[in-house]
């Protein structure tokens, strides 16, 4: 009579050869990432960890498990891997889904975050620019820059080489006095010019209409228009150069914009996917520089931003130039 024991042995060597032995499934418990030092918290993900547990409650109804699986990623768990990916650049395995918000969420999450002339009262914003170098009616600063990409661009890769000669997005974006951002567009390939990307954009249509008042400064990258005052390429001694010293002064809350947000999110330094993700990503990191921004977040040390080389706009609108006169005699 056989063995109990040799059957098992024999049956457990049937299944090896039949390939067909499962081995039983060990799960290793996950760590709560917001279980670590403060210091620890902010290098990796940005945020404190009470930043981070309101961006878990903020982002619950959107990223939270639908299913029961085995060891599913809990909130806190999928919204560090996606900071961690944010802040680094660097993917991990579980990257791919964790970053990958809904175009739906991103656009409901920028329309609460994402509000021009800003969350503030607009007389706050206009008296914080003043403040800065004494221009007045500034409802913001606005330029763009260009998002590195390297993905697959398919039969339209040429749009997407900049005058610099690589691959990018030209994202346009205003802020507030506080770096704030304001309005974006993110969806432009690298080729196409600063004045065409505002010039279609929802936020001139609305200045054109007359829905705010107050102006925009930009750089020679636009056409001077009575809501968007850029400096005199040839300014004359007096209120002229005074009116240009204090726009440069002012509108280079743009540029520090930039330098947080790529310093902050150093993803933007160079994205590994397709077009239409890149701006998902890049939105996302917006939502959350302003999240941070507001909530008074630690601000990454910020490396100037080189000047941009624009393409300049000889021709200005002769009611901008009238009112970019106006303001100049108050610098007199």
């Amino acid at each position: 009579m056989t063995s109990p024991f040799v059957n098992d042995t024999v049956e457990l060597g049937a299944q090896i050869v039949r390939g067909t032995l499962r081995r039983e499934r060990t799960f290793r418990e996950r760590l709560n990432p917001l279980a670590f030092p403060e210091e620890y918290l902010y290098e990796r993900y940005r945020f404190s960890s009470e930043g981070l547990t309101y961006l878990c409650q903020l982002l619950e109804p959107y990223i939270a498990n639908a299913t029961h699986r085995s060891c599913a990623l809990t909130v806190p768990q999928t919204v560090c891997i996606a900071l961690r990916y944010f802040a680094t650049g660097s993917f991990l395995y579980a990257v791919g889904d964790a970053e990958n918000l809904s175009k739906n969420t991103v656009c409901r999450l920028a329309e609460s975050f994402v509000v021009f002339p800003g969350t503030r009262p607009t007389q706050t914003i206009k008296e914080g620019f003043y403040s800065m170098a004494g221009f007045p009616r500034v409802l913001g600063c606005i330029d763009c820059t260009h998002i590195p990409i390297s993905a697959s661009l398919g039969d339209n890769e040429g749009d997407y080489v900049n005058r610099k000669s690589f691959h990018s997005l030209n994202i346009q974006v205003t802020c507030d006095h506080r770096c704030v951002i304001t309005s974006l567009e993110a969806k432009w390939p690298g080729s196409v010019h600063d004045s065409r990307i505002f010039s279609e954009s929802s936020l001139c249509h609305k200045l054109e209409q007359g829905l705010f008042s107050g102006v925009l400064l930009g750089d020679r990258g636009y056409a001077c228009q009575p809501f968007l005052m850029t400096p005199y390429p040839d300014p004359g001694e007096g209120p002229q150069t005074s009116f240009n010293v204090a726009h440069a002064k002012t509108r280079v809350r743009i540029e520090m914009t930039f330098g947080i947000l790529k310093a902050r999110f150093t993803c933007l330094r160079g994205l590994r996917v397709a077009p239409e993700r890149a701006c998902r990503i890049i939105a996302a990191c917006v939502v959350l520089h302003n999240i941070a921004t507001m909530r008074k977040e630690r601000a990454p040390p910020a490396n100037p931003q080189p000047p941009d080389v624009v393409d300049p706009i000889t021709l200005d609108y002769p009611t901008g130039r009238a009112v970019r006169d106006a303001i100049a005699l108050l610098f007199a």
